[in-house]
């Protein structure tokens, strides 16, 4: 099965909630609709990211558990990107 990441750029985070509880929650929400193979955080441009691998069976499952986290985010942090990108062999391909 393909290898998916969501790559998120946070932004403000709601009141009472912690950095360190972001990417946590994004991988939580990930979880819920399919197998999570790794998480990170990461510093893109100056702005900090949360990337969270799956499996997903094609392009469009994995969109559709892309939105799934940056729906249920939105009531932890602003979510201010959303990037989807898929493995082909040694690359990372982005997914429309």
């Amino acid at each position: 099965m393909p290898s998916y990441r969501v790559t998120l750029a946070v932004g403000a985070l709601a009141p009472g909630t912690a950095p360190a509880a972001v990417l946590p929650e994004a991988a939580r929400l990930v979880a819920e609709l399919t197998v999570v193979e790794a998480q990170d955080v990461r510093l893109l441009r100056g702005v900090p990211c949360a990337v969270v691998r799956f499996e997903a069976p094609e392009d469009d499952v994995a969109l559709t558990v892309a939105e799934h986290a940056v729906d249920g985010l939105g009531s932890t942090a602003e979510v201010r990107s959303a990037m989807v990108t898929r493995r082909d062999g040694p690359r990372w391909t982005p997914v429309r």
